[in-house]
């Protein structure tokens, strides 16, 4: 008798299903799905952003990089990203880093390189502006051949700063024109709509002197710290850690050449071979001495040339710290308009008072008369109500209780009156 074939054997299966491993989920396309049955999805944190590069010579595009990318490509390190997260409100910054800087200042965001700048693609009118005013800027320095004294992440940095001012100023101006017509008409008609309306306008202006003392205090703080400034010279760094590269390798060929060279067995031995290699190990000492020199000399020249950095700094501190008294300006009108009112209120009180105490004292003169009315309108036996001339004389008393207490309240006129009884 033949063998019976098990029908569920790995020669009976069909072909995508004999190729796979049991246990190993399969598409309909007969293709396996290694690992999680969700490999297609993106893990949380890693999906890819838009981000737009521009390099030295204008030229921009649009790049597709995640956060890891980024991070290996500026060498950052990732609480630096966040400040370029839109989902994340941070205040404004200026961070200087050992291949970057990271620049979040109003609405702008962005990476700023020896060779590029990597830009939030955003649709906001800021960062539009940004990028079209950067390219412009650099593509007709590159086409007119123009050497500009300032390197490339100044022109960024510096683009940055202009637009984050004329932003900021921009905002204050339109401040102005809505808070001085509203604290005109407050100061003539006050009123609750009025004073709601300037209680919004003066939340608007905390918030804005918020952001402008934000910008003042980064800028300051940079001009502050030259250790900071000198981070920023990326341009320098980068060519002297070039020329320390290329020096190390010219040595590094030198040293090979010597290891790999062939000396003739017909040649005899010179005494001062024996030296030559510790000739070569000395003249690669001198070598390595006189590059970490040239390094400290080209640190130390950073440390003296941050003059151009910080009067850069100083131009743009100088319009900040304009802003900034604007809005102080601002804020003492709004003080002076409320202590305008306070006084106009208080003046109101202080009659509303006179009047309260002039309802008091006739309500006692209408209680007197209320008195002697309800006395001699009792149903009582006296020998008063006998005598006639006792009526007049309640009338004489109570009409010059009414005199006096009219004359304390009006003494300068009673005072006018007797003048005018009195001539002499």
């Amino acid at each position: 008798m033949g063998e019976q074939l098990d029908p569920f054997s790995a020669s009976n299966l069909p072909d995508f299903i004999s190729s796979q491993k049991i246990g190993r989920p399969v598409n309909f396309e007969g293709q396996t799905n290694r690992g999680h049955p969700f490999s297609g999805l993106k893990k949380r944190g890693q999906s890819s952003r838009s981000w737009v590069k521009i390099d030295q010579d204008g030229n921009s595009a649009v790049l597709e990089l995640d956060k890891a990318t980024i991070m290996k490509r500026c060498s950052l390190p990732s609480r630096d990203l966040r400040l370029l997260d839109p989902l994340f409100i941070y205040p404004s910054s200026i961070l200087g880093r050992e291949r970057a800087i990271v620049v979040s200042l109003e609405k702008i965001r962005c990476i700023i390189t020896a060779e590029e700048v990597i830009l939030m693609n955003a649709r906001d009118a800021s960062v539009v502006q940004y990028q079209s005013e950067l390219c412009k800027r650099l593509q007709s320095n590159h086409n007119l051949n123009v050497k500009d004294d300032l390197p490339f992440e100044f022109k960024a940095l510096e683009l940055v700063l202009e637009l984050s001012c004329l932003s900021l100023d921009a905002q204050v101006n339109e401040l102005e024109m809505e808070v001085y017509p509203v604290l005109d008409e407050l100061a003539t008609n006050i009123s609750t709509l009025n004073l709601e309306h300037v209680r919004r306008l003066k939340g608007r202006l905390l918030t804005l002197t918020q952001k402008v003392q934000k910008v003042c205090d980064e800028i300051e703080h940079l001009m502050d710290d030259d250790d900071d400034m000198a981070e920023m010279y990326l341009t320098e760094k980068k060519e002297r850690a070039e020329a320390h590269a290329s020096e190390e390798l010219e040595d590094n060929i030198g040293e090979d050449f010597e290891s790999s060279g062939i000396v003739s067995k017909s040649a005899p031995v010179s005494p001062v071979g024996s030296t030559s290699g510790n000739f070569g190990k000395l003249q690669r000492a001198f070598s390595s001495i006189v590059g970490s020199h040239k390094s400290l000399l080209s640190s130390s020249s950073i440390g003296e040339n941050i003059d151009q950095l910080e009067m850069l700094l100083e131009a743009y501190f100088v319009v900040v710290d304009n802003t900034l008294s604007k809005l102080s300006s601002l804020k003492e009108y709004i003080d002076d308009t409320e202590d305008l009112i306070n006084i106009k209120l208080g003046n109101v009180q202080n009659q509303l008072i006179q009047f309260q105490l002039l309802l008091t004292a006739a309500t006692f003169v209408a209680a007197i008369f209320a008195a002697v009315t309800a006395v001699f309108g009792m149903n009582l036996q006296d020998s008063v109500f006998q005598n006639p001339t006792t009526f007049q004389y309640v009338l004489l008393i109570t009409d010059r209780r009414y005199r006096n207490l009219k004359d304390d309240q009006h003494p300068a006129k009673d005072h006018r009156q007797r003048n005018r009884l009195n001539p002499s």
